[in-house]
C-alpha cells in the first residue's frame, strides 16, 4: 500500500470518527471550553506513527516537510509542535484537519472496562463545568453504548498498517517518525 493510499485510509478512520463524535455531542451537549486546549499542554501525549500519516503527507504534498523535520528535530519540548497557544479560535490546533487520532478522541470517547462495560474518557473541565451533561452522558454510555470507543478506533488503525500503528511515542517523535516513512517513501519515486 503506498503512502498516499495509507494517508487516504488513516483519514477514512478520521472521518468515521468525527462523524460518531458528533453525534454523541448532539446527544450529550458536552463540548470544548472556547480556546481551552490545556489537555494539548499534556507533557506526556503519546501517538503512534500511522495517525500522522496523513499529517506527513501533507506536508510533503504542500513542500514544508523539510521545514517541519527540522522543526522537530531542534524542538526538545513534549509539548505537541502544532499547538499554536496563540490561536483564537475552539481549539488551539494549528493543523487540525491532520490531528492525531489520541487528540480526536479525548474528552468524547469511551474505554471498555474489565466487566465489559464503557466508561466515559473526558477531561476534568468538562466533568465539573458541564456536570449534569456529563453525569447525564456518563449513565447514557454505561447503559447504552453510543459514543465512539477508544479500542475500537485503533484496531481500524491497526487495520491498515500494523506495525506504523502499534508503537506508541512521545506525540512530537510519533510527527517525525511519519515525517521520516513519508521522505523515506519518496526517496526514490514520483510522487502519486
Amino acid at each position: 500500500m503506498s503512502i498516499a493510499e495509507k494517508a487516504t485510509q488513516v483519514e477514512k478512520v478520521f472521518d468515521q470518527l468525527d462523524s460518531e463524535i458528533a453525534q454523541f455531542q448532539a446527544m450529550s451537549l458536552l463540548h470544548c471550553k472556547f480556546g481551552c486546549g490545556k489537555c494539548c499542554f499534556k507533557p506526556d501525549i503519546e501517538a503512534t506513527i500511522l495517525e500522522f500519516i496523513p499529517f506527513a503527507f501533507h506536508l510533503y504534498k504542500s513542500n514544508q516537510i523539510e521545514i517541519w523535520y527540522d522543526k522537530l528535530t531542534v524542538n526538545e519540548s513534549p509539548i505537541c509542535l502544532i499547538l499554536n497557544p496563540d490561536q483564537s479560535g475552539t481549539g488551539l490546533c494549528s493543523e487540525y484537519k491532520y490531528r492525531g487520532l489520541i487528540c480526536r478522541l479525548f474528552g468524547y470517547s469511551a474505554r471498555t472496562n474489565k466487566y465489559g462495560k464503557k466508561e466515559l474518557i473526558t477531561c476534568q473541565i468538562i466533568k465539573t463545568e458541564q456536570k449534569d451533561n456529563y453525569e447525564t452522558a456518563e449513565r447514557r454510555v454505561s447503559e447504552q453504548g453510543g459514543v465512539p470507543v477508544m479500542s475500537h478506533y485503533y484496531m481500524q488503525l491497526r487495520n491498515i498498517d500494523q506495525e506504523l500503528a502499534t508503537t506508541f511515542l512521545p506525540i512530537n517523535q510519533a510527527m517525525k517518525a511519519a515525517i521520516e516513512q513519508v521522505l523515506s517513501y519518496f526517496a526514490y519515486r514520483e510522487v502519486d
